[in-house]
């Protein structure tokens, strides 16, 4: 009955009436190309076989969305029914327990090309990158394993993770990330899972309390910052917007009618909205005007696109060109884009924004350390301060658990019912 393509999995497909016998050569075709595509890409994990398979499909202007849906569809049909979980043979090269013994070399670019399949941001290809070159250079010259002969295993991971926290004392939150980056290198590149990491040494992290600023020291930090930098400071206090989630800001998600700011993928992907403040809207508006004016100068010369992320840059073709995409506060000078090689003007740097937190810190002669996370600390407090439910504050934050956000409500207590001094109390009474 069922001819060409696949012809069980077109009956087992019919049979379950999973889909109807008119669309099933369709799903067989799907899944056709995509095991002629895991033949020609044997170094990938299961995962990133088809995340690259349909991230090729959405890149071609002939496939339509609803396609590559139906692609999307069929290989979870095939993967997870019929062959019930079984995707051995769709990497005949698995039995290989990771190619430990590749070079370093050859396992960074494995590794760059799984990390952009997934379309992690370009800060985390650097910092996994940075990790698994230390990781390397651990088992190397630290712990003198020879790789080639005896692989890279749990093991390894587990002392170089011990070795940062007794010999370099980093935080946790450091070594968590080097664990994350190695996770990513044994799974997604070496094709390896980590086990019997129970004897880690882990960097323990006490409660901390952020550091907040006082009303009137936001105040006093203002009134020693100006222009751009201003602006910039002024956002992150009065919208609780985290450092990146400010550079990234695009033109299309400042809504001024609604009182709104639109962050798009933030953490965990997720978009949120915040407040824009009334008060700042005017002098945003004129940094438009100028950002605006600077983009047409950018078009006239050849330039003007800003980068699309995902598949965006494909489904509009000109958008990249367009105002609403372009970001809020962009970097001064044009520059090339590491992954495309093309010439864009990417959003302002980090570091921008730090050394304006810093330097506008150091004349208003504040005594604490603050850093652009401080304002954010502050905004948060400040509401709860002005009896904002804490529920409210979280979907402002962005916060996935309630528990993040209530860290502020200690800093609360400790401001405003602060039991007396027993000494105040003595002297006081005399």
């Amino acid at each position: 009955m069922f001819t060409g393509t696949l012809p069980e999995f077109q009956k087992y497909l019919v049979s379950h009436k999973f889909v109807s016998e008119k669309n099933v050569s369709y799903y067989a075709h799907w899944v056709s190309k995509f095991l002629a595509f895991s033949n020609d890409n044997k170094g990938l994990s299961q995962d990133l076989l088809v995340r690259k398979f349909l991230n090729q499909l959405r890149a071609q202007k002939d496939i339509a969305d609803w396609q590559v849906q139906q692609a999307e569809q069929a290989l979870q049909l095939y993967t997870e029914h019929f062959l019930k979980g079984d995707t051995s043979i769709l990497r005949p090269n698995s039995s290989q327990k990771g190619q430990t013994h590749s070079s370093l070399e050859q396992n960074l670019s494995k590794m760059r090309e799984a990390i952009r399949i997934k379309h992690y941001s370009y800060k985390t290809e650097r910092s996994y990158i940075d990790w698994v070159k230390r990781f390397y250079n651990y088992v190397l010259n630290i712990k003198k394993k020879d790789i080639r002969a005896n692989g890279l295993d749990s093991s390894d991971v587990r002392d170089f993770l011990s070795h940062l926290a007794i010999k370099q004392r980093v935080s946790s939150s450091t070594q968590n990330q080097a664990f994350n980056a190695l996770l990513f290198l044994f799974r997604d590149v070496l094709k390896m899972e980590l086990s019997d990491l129970g004897k880690t040494v882990r960097a323990k992290r006490g409660l901390r309390l952020p550091v907040v600023l006082t009303v009137e020291e936001v105040q006093q930090l203002f009134e020693h910052v100006e222009g751009r930098s201003l602006l910039i400071l002024q956002l992150l206090y009065g919208s609780g917007l985290r450092l990146m989630e400010l550079a990234r800001l695009r033109v299309k998600d400042v809504d001024f009618k609604a009182n709104l700011i639109f962050v798009r993928a933030s953490k965990q992907d997720k978009d949120r909205s915040t407040m824009l403040p009334e008060c700042v809207k005017d002098k945003l508006y004129s940094h438009l005007q100028e950002v605006k004016s600077l983009h047409e100068k950018d078009l006239e010369a050849g330039y003007g696109e800003a980068y699309l992320p995902d598949a965006l840059e494909r489904k509009y073709p000109n958008a990249a060109k367009d105002w609403c995409w372009q970001y809020v506060f962009p970097s001064v000078n044009r520059s090339i884009d590491p992954r495309s090689g093309k010439i864009r003007r990417h959003h302002i740097s980090e570091k921008s924004i730090q050394n304006a937190v810093k330097k506008g810190t150091k004349e208003a002669g504040i005594a604490k350390h603050v850093t652009v996370h401080t304002l954010r600390h502050s905004f948060a407090t400040h509401l709860l301060m002005n009896g904002v439910n804490i529920r409210q504050i979280q979907d402002l934050l962005g916060h996935k658990y309630v528990e993040t956000t209530m860290v502020y409500t200690h800093v609360l207590r400790d401001i405003v019912n602060a039991p007396k001094s027993p000494l105040d109390n003595l002297y006081g009474n005399s």
